[in-house]
């Protein structure tokens, strides 16, 4: 059975070359894309900024309304279709999204090291992308094995696939499917697949390529049933990543919990944090997670 960890586990992206927190305060947050530097909302900021002035190329401006919307302002000019990026040996685009993001999540970082630490030196895993946005987390993956990339978004999908080519990984062995997350698991179930790692990042609320509706407190339990029936005893791990809720890193922990009852393994929980840069530096948090692993 599942061991369950009540202590909750702090997993700190320290930043690289690629991106740093700059400074954050007063609900916003200073960051560094490679050479650019932009202003974007952050509510968890609740402290004042360290720096005197934020000296940034652009800010995401958001709108007056609590779903979201806004508006990119710009200083000075920056690149519309995008500026490369590299993490380990992957090769990405970040690009100024109408969504506020910028094509990557930085915070994820840790949880890719984490992942390839769970599979070790394996070259014949099989791993499993939920929500896969842009790729980045499926790139990193591919080191260790075969990885199936799924994300309703054609665009999101469409930019993994450009990302994989400018990393020159276009031949490792990933599959790239627009799809609905729910109905993808839930066939995988019907064909009795099994893999060895699975990752999933569901939003708040999404539409499937098929106008399917998403609601993560609704959905999420289906959906983590499913993807425990896809894992086994000699499974590594299931990393799940949850934003902008009003929900505690012990409630995801209790599900897997439950879900994981019949497997051996720890189950842990906690948040996602970046640590600002310089003197003084503090830590934001980003999201709440909670991990199965299995060392085996």
């Amino acid at each position: 059975m599942a061991e369950l960890r009540r202590d909750p586990v702090l997993m700190v992206g320290e930043g690289w070359d690629a991106y740093r927190l700059l400074d954050s305060g007063d609900g916003r947050k200073f960051e560094a894309y490679g050479p650019y530097r932009f202003i974007r909302p952050e509510p968890q900021a609740m402290w004042s900024p360290r720096l005197a002035e934020w000296d940034a190329h652009g800010e995401f401006v958001p709108g007056s309304d609590e779903d979201g919307g806004g508006r990119w302002q710009f200083s000075t000019q920056v690149p519309e279709e995008g500026w490369p990026l590299e993490y380990g040996e992957a090769r990405f685009t970040a690009q100024c999204t109408p969504f506020r993001h910028l094509g990557f999540f930085p915070d994820m970082a840790p949880v890719w090291d984490w992942m390839g630490k769970q599979l070790g030196g394996r070259e014949d895993a099989e791993a499993l992308n939920l929500f896969g946005y842009t790729g980045v987390g499926s790139l990193a993956l591919s080191r260790y094995g075969r990885v199936t990339h799924v994300d309703a978004s054609k665009k999101s999908v469409a930019q993994a696939r450009e990302n994989a080519a400018l990393s020159g990984m276009e031949e490792r062995p990933i599959r790239w499917l627009v799809d609905d997350a729910e109905k993808f698991t839930a066939r995988e179930v019907r064909r009795e697949r099994r893999y060895d790692g699975i990752i999933l990042d569901p939003p708040k609320f999404g539409r499937g390529p098929g106008n399917e509706v998403w609601r993560l407190e609704s959905g999420l339990p289906g959906l983590v049933g499913d993807c425990r029936r896809l894992l086994d005893a000699d499974s590594r791990f299931l990393f799940l990543t949850v934003y902008a809720v009003r929900m505690s890193s012990l409630a995801l922990a209790g599900l897997l919990q439950e879900v994981f009852a019949e497997l051996p393994g720890v189950i842990e929980h906690g948040d996602l944090a970046v640590t600002e840069t310089g003197e003084g530096a503090r830590l934001l948090p980003t999201a709440i997670f909670a991990r199965w692993s299995n060392p085996g």
